[in-house]
């Protein structure tokens, strides 16, 4: 009894302050985003605010029970959390219920449980216990391989469902592995690779390989100060595409630009291969398969967004790009969204005085969308401290984070950290518009008894460890 209540006292309570003022934001929230006056008490248990206050209560007796287990359990539990998670991922695609579209759900009287809410606080688990010293190092190859496997299955399970915005949120878990070793190149390929992929449907692909092509030269020029080198090597490119332009012209009309254009890059390297290795131009490799790399990767990505993207998932990428405008259609979400937001201004419209809430012309008001509630009703002032919020919350996570003993609790609290940071940019970028409407809740603030619960625990298993950070957890 003693123990418990030292870590009771122990625990960071900074960090819960906040998290209580946000679990009372988002119920209030709720509560103006599906007010009806025939129901007009917010302890009305019928409908969904009631309902969230019941998940509440829940997610607060939820707190308590994990911060009162030992923090050794936690270490010693992740492999079973991690295989227990996976293999209801599994299950859910038998015999969970179908909402929206996803079978993602499993149903016990009426209430609905979703795995997926559940399965970030356990990849954080296992990751965390993978990392650990004794057991993995990112800069091999097979650690790193072992680890993304890690991140990948829970997504790829839930991609099945299929629920494109919950498993997106796993990448969040790869900006964990670059605070313990993992290549900065990385991760500066990743954002490439996504700035690239926005910029290929955008503009033709041919222009795009050009474009590569002359960065690679002036990067290759920068990289060895040889002028003369450098341009031979573009002089080259351009050899093997006249060749390949002949041959397209007079003798096989089936030659496809792309391809002369992959052909001339592979060909190119080849002749200068022995040039590279003769002069040990390291730079000038990496620049090279990154170029060859890049166009390849752009030629991809119109088969990727075709084929693997729903087309209302092609629709929003596309409106948000200003490719496509459809305000009555795929962009009536966000279109309404705005207009809410906006029409807050400053001090907003006033506590249950929102037009666009009141008459429901925002869809999924109480979920994805209830940032828009509070910009609506409490203006900028309530957007304001709504981030202020979470920006003290990530600040303290990160602090708390950095002043662990073990690194099994220090790559967890970077996990939660990672998961709420990401959570939180693409719920309210996409009810600003900038990024794509995936569908995913706001932490803490969302109606729904699975987020809540999956954000409690996922938050205060992490304060349980913190409060044990002077304890050895083997």
């Amino acid at each position: 009894m003693k123990r418990t209540v030292n870590i009771l006292f122990k625990v960071d309570w900074v960090t819960i302050s906040i998290y209580l003022m946000l679990v009372f934001i988002g119920w209030v929230s709720i509560y103006a985003a599906v007010y009806d006056d025939r129901y007009s008490s917010i302890f009305d248990f019928s409908q969904r605010y009631g309902k969230q206050l019941g998940w509440i209560i829940a997610a607060l007796i939820l707190a308590l029970f994990v911060t009162l287990i030992d923090n050794r359990f936690y270490f010693f539990s992740s492999w079973f959390v991690y295989g227990g998670i996976v293999l209801l991922l599994l299950l859910v695609l038998v015999f969970g219920v179908e909402r929206n579209g996803a079978r993602s759900w499993f149903e016990f009287g009426g209430i609905g449980l979703q795995p997926a809410e559940f399965a970030k606080f356990a990849t954080a688990l296992a990751i965390a216990r993978f990392v650990h010293p004794q057991t993995a190092d990112l800069t091999r190859i097979r650690s790193l391989l072992s680890v993304t496997a890690l991140i990948v299955a829970p997504a790829l399970l839930i991609i099945i469902q299929p629920d494109m915005g919950s498993a997106v949120v796993f990448a969040a878990f790869f900006f964990v592995l670059f605070r313990e070793g993992l290549s900065p190149y990385i991760f500066v390929t990743g954002l490439l690779m996504i700035v690239l992929f926005f910029i290929t449907l955008l503009f033709e692909d041919i222009y795009i390989a050009v474009a590569l092509t002359l960065i690679a030269t002036a990067l290759i020029w920068l990289a060895t100060r040889r002028t003369l080198m450098s341009l031979a090597g573009l002089g080259v490119i351009l050899f093997f595409a006249a060749i390949g332009w002949l041959i397209r012209k007079y003798v096989s009309e089936s030659l496809s630009f792309d391809l002369i254009i992959v052909l001339s890059l592979i060909l190119s390297g080849g002749a200068f291969a022995w040039y590279i290795f003769r002069y040990k131009l390291k730079w000038v490799m990496v620049i090279y398969l990154f170029l060859v790399g890049s166009v390849l990767f752009v030629y991809t990505v119109d088969y990727a967004f075709n084929n693997l993207l729903k087309p209302h998932q092609q629709r929003r990428i596309n409106i948000v790009l200003g490719i496509e405008t459809d305000p009555l259609g795929t962009g009536y979400n966000l279109n309404q969204s705005l207009i809410s937001i906006g029409s807050g201004g400053f001090y907003g419209k006033g506590f249950l005085q929102g037009t666009q809430t009141k008459f429901k012309f925002v869809p999924e008001q109480a979920t994805d969308f209830i940032f828009c509630t509070v910009g609506e009703e409490w203006g900028f002032i309530g957007t304001f401290i709504v981030l202020l919020l979470y920006l003290i919350l990530l600040f303290r996570l990160q602090h708390l984070a950095e002043r662990q003993r073990s690194v099994f609790a220090r790559v967890y609290g970077y996990s939660v950290f990672s998961i709420i940071f990401f959570h939180v940019f693409i719920n309210i970028g996409m009810t600003i518009g900038i990024v794509p409407v995936i569908g995913i809740p706001l932490p803490f603030i969302s109606y729904g008894g699975s987020s809540l619960w999956g954000f409690t625990v996922l938050l205060f298993v992490f304060l349980r460890l913190d409060a044990s950070r002077t304890e050895y957890l083997i």
